[in-house]
């Protein structure tokens, strides 16, 4: 099957397309520069002359569950560990089908908006939610969205000085099997996957130094990736300090994680000679910018990280901390975010759309999505300038993040249409939204 996308207004990519591209079966096979037509006959042309085509946006951080979470009275206006305790105690009541459901909801919010693939650090297992990541599965695959599902872990509960209940928590040997299990049931490294798994313990407050470090061992005998929540906030340095007299990144390094195979969410409460160390590692950071600003934790410096040598991507985090799992809107913020930080002229939009695209294919460790280019997987969105925000634009590419696009016209993963004229294919909206509105009352309802 090669389907032709003819003429976008504009496209985010490093080689010319204004003719479009053309995609056979899975793959982006042709770009098509002014004037140039398909080398070979197309089944399927697509007019995209009044559409902006971009690659897939790629969220590397998010907490599906939370979904069944926003805007939660009990937790508002709180910065993150009066936020997590308040939270604690309703997420304790958290069951597989709830993950389930969350999932859906989450994946078909995303797909919405224009992102194609997603990571979502799952870490809460509870004796009602032991199967969660399994409940995620089922979900994504029939949500359609190119995948990286974390067996995130939390085995330092209140009573050994962490943050979470003890009933959220388990043991090391119980996670570290199931760590084991998840990647050999589900983990698919060939070019192209739709579903990869990577570990993730949740935070130095809720972990052990032991668990961090087997969990290391463990990823990299696997060949899987590491991520988890670092340098967040002031608390958290604190927190370090006190309990292994350590900052967060010394922290990290002593546990073995401070490498190339290794993701860390928000990376915020870094300083220069700890920017330099990780860009010498290499090891990547995701920004989240509406989840930052929510809680008030603080600016990612990451023009300095990205100059270090530290891949740069985006995540919408959890909707609890944000709210909204919008990936297009995410882009538009961290460009807004950083700003205050860099000023105008050294932050644009084609630097946000680069964290949402390659950049956050790097954290993950993705060479085949996240860019327009020959051989990459056809994983696309296209927006249309058709709404009034956008009325007088001169950039068609700017606009898009400048202006607020908040839903993509069209969405393909991995050659499939996911999203047709703003709306999911095959797939009941109205369906998911409900069961997932009966599941976030149940849980709220359960404290």
């Amino acid at each position: 099957m090669r389907t032709w996308i003819r003429s976008p207004l504009a496209v985010f990519s490093a080689s010319p397309a204004d003719n479009g591209i053309v995609i056979e079966d899975t793959r982006i096979v042709e770009l098509l520069s002014s004037g140039q037509q398909p080398r070979t006959a197309v089944d399927q042309t697509v007019d995209a002359s009044d559409r902006v085509l971009l690659p897939g946006l790629i969220n590397t951080h998010h907490h599906y569950y939370q979904t069944l979470t926003r805007a939660l009275p009990v937790a508002l206006n709180k910065e993150l560990f009066a936020w997590l305790n308040s939270l604690y105690p309703v997420w304790a009541n958290l069951d597989a089908e709830m993950v389930k459901v969350s999932t859906e909801l989450a994946t078909v919010e995303l797909l919405l908006s224009g992102c194609t693939t997603s990571a979502d650090h799952h870490y809460l297992f509870t004796e009602a939610s032991r199967d969660a990541l399994d409940a995620q599965v089922e979900a994504i695959s029939n949500t359609g969205i190119r995948s990286i599902l974390t067996r995130g872990s939390m085995s330092v509960g209140t009573q050994d000085g962490g943050l979470p209940p003890q009933s959220t928590v388990q043991t090391e040997e119980i996670i570290l099997e199931d760590c084991m299990r998840a990647i050999n049931q589900y983990h698919d490294a060939s070019e192209g996957s739709m579903l990869q798994i990577a570990l993730a313990p949740c935070s130095p407050f809720s972990v052990s130094t032991d668990l961090m470090r087997e969990t290391a061992a463990l990823g990299r005998l696997h060949g899987v990736r590491l991520h988890t929540h670092l340098a967040e906030t002031n608390d958290e340095t604190a927190y370090c300090e006190k309990k292994f007299g350590l900052r967060p990144l010394d922290y990290l390094e002593q546990v073995d994680w401070l490498d190339s195979d290794v993701w860390l969410a928000h990376g915020i409460f870094f300083n220069e000679e700890e920017i330099s160390r990780l860009g010498k590692a290499g090891t990547a950071i995701t920004h989240c910018p509406s989840s930052n600003m929510i809680l008030g934790s603080g600016l990612c410096k990451t023009l300095e990280l990205e100059a270090a040598g530290s891949p740069i991507g985006l995540g919408v985090d959890g909707s609890a901390s944000n709210d909204g799992s919008n990936m297009i809107q995410e882009v538009r913020q961290a460009l807004l975010l950083q700003r205050l930080g860099y000023g105008a002229a050294k932050m644009t939009h084609l630097d946000a759309l680069r964290f949402a695209t390659s950049g956050s294919a790097k954290c993950i460790g993705r060479e085949d999505i996240g860019e327009i280019a020959v051989g990459k997987q056809a994983d696309i969105a296209l927006f249309r300038l058709d709404q009034a925000r956008f009325s007088g634009a001169g950039d068609p590419l700017a606009s898009v993040v400048l202006c607020g696009a908040e839903r993509a016209d069209a969405v393909m993963v991995k050659g499939e249409w996911r999203v047709q004229n703003g709306e999911l294919v095959a797939l009941d909206l109205a369906d998911i939204m409900q069961r997932h509105k009966q599941a976030a009352k149940k849980l709220q309802q359960a404290n």
